[in-house]
C-alpha cells in the first residue's frame, strides 16, 4: 500500500501590527488582516512505503456485533495475539463506553497485560473505541498494526482510570466526531507513543485529546478537522521529534470562534482536574493550517518549544484570553511560555484578566508584537532577540543592551517607554492554580525575584525552566482543548516500556459498573 503524507510548506510575512496595545481585529478573529502580507501555502505530496500494512491483520478472525461487546479482552491476566483481524459493531451511549471502555473493540482491565502485533482494528460504531486501556496496574502494549474507527466517540487508542498503552509503529485513521487518534479520558493514564501516523478527520477530533500524561516520539500527527493537539485541565503532551499539523476549520461548541493548532484549557466538566497543564515539544514541526497556532483560556498552562520549526497561517502565534468555559471574570489564561533555541514570529495577544511569562533563551528570536490589557513580562537571556513588528505594552522587562530591536515601534513597560539599547530587570508575573476542587494557591515564575522597570536594578530574574504538573485526569469528548507535558525543556519521554506511574490528577472515575 502506498500512502501518501502531505508535506506543507508555508512563508509567511508577519503582521505589520496596529498601534497602541489593544489587539486587533485580525487577532481577535484569528484571520488575515488587511496589513499582513502572506505567500501562498505550497503543498507538495510526498509517497512513503507503508507496504507492511497490507500484510498485517491475515490470521484469526475475532469480531464483536454487539453493544457493550469486546471482541479481544484481558481482565487481571497477560495474554499476546499477533496477526489477528479485529472487527467491531455494535453502537453503545453514555459514559461507560468513554470512562470505562465497555464498547471498545480490545480492552485490557482489571492489571492485566495485553499485547498486540502485526494485527489491523476496526470498528464501525458510535463509541466503540478501537484499542483501550482502563485501570491503575494495567498495560496494553500494540506494535505494528491499523487502527480505523469511522463512527463519533470512537478513538483510536485510548487510556482512563489510570490505565497505560504503549504504541509503536501504528497506523491509525478515525472519521467521526470527538474521536481522537490518542484519546483519553476520565481518569487519565499514561500513553506512550513510539513512530506512526494519527489522523483524526472529524469534529470536536485532534489527533491528540489528553486527560492523561502523553508522550509521543518520531510520529506524524494530522488533524483535518480539529486541533492537532488539546490538553484539558492538570494534565501534558510531550512531542519529540514529531511533525504535527492541525486544520481546525470546525467547532462543535460554541465556546470560542477561534482557530488554532494546539489548545490547552479547562472545560469544567469534571472530566479534567484543575490545576496547570502542559505542552512540550523538542525539535519536529507544527503547523497550522487555519488560524492560530496557540489558544490557552481558563486554566494555568506551560507551553516549552525547543528548535520547532513553526508553520503559520496567520499572524496569530499566541492566544490568551476569555472564552465560554469557566467563571466570567476569572475564566483568562494563565501561561509560562519557554522558548529555547526558537524562532517565534506573529502577534501575542494577552486580554485583561490573563498573565503571560514568555522566557527567550539560548539564542532564541521572537519577530512581533504583544498586545492586549493583560500583565504580561518578558525576560531575554543574553543572545536572544525581540524585534517588534508593532508597538507593545508590557509590564515588565528583563534583558541586556542589545536584545531589544524596536524597529520603529514603541515598547511601553510599566507606562513608560523603553529605550533601545538599555538594560533591564523585571519581575516576572506570579499566576494563581486551583487545585483541584478546592483553593488557590499562589505560583510562583521559576526562581523570579527581579524587580523594577526598565533601567532598574532588581534582582535575579527568573530562568525560564518551568516545571509542568504530572498529567492524568481523564476528559471527555473534544470540544475544545488542553494538553500539556511535563514542564521542562528536556521532556524525554518514557521509553514506551510502560515506564512511569500512572497519571491520575484527582479527578478519579467512579468505580466501574458491574
Amino acid at each position: 500500500m502506498k500512502r501518501k503524507n502531505l508535506a506543507l510548506t508555508a512563508i509567511v510575512a508577519l503582521s505589520i501590527a496596529l498601534a497602541g496595545c489593544s489587539a486587533s481585529d485580525a487577532a481577535t478573529t484569528g484571520t488575515e488582516s488587511n496589513d499582513t502580507a502572506y505567500v501562498e501555502t505550497e503543498s507538495i505530496e510526498e509517497e512513503t512505503s507503508d507496504d507492511w500494512a497490507e500484510n498485517v491483520g491475515t490470521g484469526d478472525t475475532y469480531s464483536a456485533t454487539e453493544s457493550e461487546e469486546h471482541a479481544v479482552s484481558a481482565s487481571g491476566e497477560e495474554a499476546s495475539y499477533d496477526n489477528i483481524f479485529v472487527t467491531k459493531t455494535g453502537d453503545s451511549d453514555g459514559d461507560e463506553s468513554d470512562f470505562y471502555g465497555t464498547n471498545a473493540a480490545v480492552y485490557a482491565e482489571e492489571g492485566a497485560t495485553l499485547n498486540i502485533t502485526n494485527s489491523k482494528i476496526t470498528t464501525d460504531g458510535a463509541h466503540a473505541n478501537a484499542v483501550f486501556s482502563y485501570g491503575e496496574g494495567t498495560t496494553l502494549n500494540i506494535s505494528d498494526s491499523v487502527i480505523e474507527t469511522t463512527q463519533n466517540n470512537s478513538g483510536g487508542i485510548m487510556v482512563t482510570g489510570g490505565g497505560t498503552l504503549n504504541a509503536n509503529n501504528l497506523i491509525v485513521t478515525t472519521q467521526g466526531g470527538s474521536s481522537a487518534a490518542i484519546r483519553s479520558d476520565r481518569g487519565g493514564g499514561v500513553m506512550n507513543v513510539e513512530g506512526g501516523s494519527y489522523s483524526s478527520y472529524g469534529l470536536g477530533s485532534p489527533a491528540i485529546y489528553s486527560t492523561a500524561e502523553v508522550f509521543v516520539n518520531n510520529a506524524t500527527l494530522y488533524s483535518d478537522v480539529s486541533q492537532a493537539v488539546v490538553v484539558e485541565g492538570k494534565n501534558s503532551v510531550t512531542l519529540n521529534n514529531v511533525d504535527a499539523t492541525g486544520n481546525n476549520t470546525g467547532k462543535n461548541s460554541d465556546n470560542s470562534d477561534t482557530y488554532q493548532a494546539v489548545m490547552i484549557y479547562q472545560s469544567m466538566s469534571g472530566d479534567a482536574a484543575e490545576g496547570q497543564g502542559s505542552f512540550t515539544m523538542n525539535g519536529g514541526s507544527l503547523t497550522s493550517l487555519n488560524g492560530g497556532m496557540f489558544f490557552v483560556t481558563n486554566t494555568v498552562a506551560e507551553v516549552n518549544l525547543s528548535n520547532v520549526a513553526l508553520t503559520y497561517a496567520t499572524d496569530d502565534l499566541l492566544r490568551i484570553e476569555k472564552a465560554g468555559w469557566g467563571n466570567e471574570g476569572s475564566n483568562g489564561g494563565q501561561v509560562n511560555f519557554n522558548a529555547s533555541t526558537q524562532e517565534l514570529q506573529g502577534i501575542i495577544s494577552v486580554d485583561e484578566i490573563s498573565k503571560l511569562n514568555l522566557y527567550l533563551k539560548d539564542n532564541s528570536s521572537f519577530e512581533g508584537s504583544i498586545e492586549g490589557e493583560g500583565e504580561v513580562y518578558v525576560e531575554i537571556e543574553d543572545g536572544s532577540t525581540w524585534k517588534l513588528t508593532g508597538d507593545s505594552c508590557i509590564t515588565s522587562l528583563t534583558c541586556g543592551t542589545d536584545a531589544i530591536d524596536l524597529n520603529g515601534y514603541t515598547l511601553t513597560v510599566n507606562g513608560v517607554a523603553y529605550e533601545e539599547g538599555t538594560s533591564s530587570n523585571g519581575e516576572a508575573i506570579e499566576f494563581t492554580v486551583t487545585q483541584g476542587e478546592g483553593g488557590m494557591d499562589g505560583m510562583t515564575p521559576p526562581d523570579g525575584e527581579g524587580q523594577g522597570g526598565p533601567g532598574s536594578d532588581g534582582g535575579q530574574a527568573p530562568d525560564g525552566n518551568g516545571q509542568g504538573g504530572p498529567g492524568g485526569d481523564g476528559s471527555s469528548a473534544p470540544d475544545g482543548n488542553g494538553q500539556g507535558g511535563p514542564g521542562s525543556d528536556g521532556g524525554q519521554a518514557p521509553d514506551g516500556n510502560g515506564q512511569g506511574a500512572p497519571g491520575g490528577d484527582g479527578s478519579e472515575p467512579p468505580a466501574k459498573p458491574n
